[in-house]
Formats: C-alpha cells, sequence, structure tokens
C-alpha cells in the first residue's frame, strides 16, 4: 500500500520498482501448489521448514491489488491520475472510494 501511494503521490519510479521487487521475492519464496503461503518467521531462511499451510486473504484482497495498480498496462488506467487521490480515499481492502462530504447540523 505505501509503495503504491508514495508512486501516485511522488510519481518516482523508484517505488515501482521496490513494488516489482516485493512482487517477484513473493512469486520467488511464496508461490506454492494452489496459492501462496506464509512465512512462520520472514526474518529467517524462506525454506519449507518455516511455512506456515496458509494463505492470508490479505495478500489477494490488499496487496496484489496495489501491485496491480501500480502496472495495469489498460490504456484507461496507466495514467497515474486515474485514481486520483483528492476525490477519492481507499477502504482497507484498497477499494477506492468517494470521500463523505460533511453534513451540516
Amino acid at each position: 500500500e505505501s509503495l503504491y501511494l508514495l508512486w501516485k503521490v511522488t510519481g518516482e519510479q523508484r517505488y515501482r520498482e521496490a513494488g516489482w521487487t516485493v512482487f517477484r521475492k513473493i512469486e520467488q519464496f511464496l508461490k506454492v501448489d494452489g496459492g501462496y503461503t506464509s512465512l512462520e518467521d520472514v526474518s529467517s531462511d524462506p525454506s519449507p521448514t518455516n511455512r506456515i499451510d496458509e494463505m492470508k486473504s490479505f495478500l489477494l484482497a490488499e496487496a496484489f491489488k496495489y501491485l496491480y495498480l501500480m502496472f495495469v498496462d489498460d490504456n484507461s488506467m496507466a495514467d497515474r491520475d486515474h485514481i486520483n487521490l483528492h476525490r477519492y480515499v481507499f477502504n482497507t481492502e484498497a477499494h477506492p472510494l468517494p470521500p463523505l462530504t460533511p453534513v451540516e447540523q
């Protein structure tokens, strides 16, 4: 999430490059038959003995969604200003929502 927002706000390619590194590492160390695994301890070797037999829902609901938004090639979304952060906020699952307008009392 942070890499996506930093890239959107600054336009600096280093944040996209970091996002690509994150994606490559997920594919390299966490991909298993039928999905992705979790690690018991991220500070140690990602060997099979450190893997947990579960796939956290936030991997698909959040991490991959933000990575998709960073790298989508669709012409309708290729412009990094397509989802204007002044017009939308993201909920915890990266769904863009219009901000609420204050109700006068």
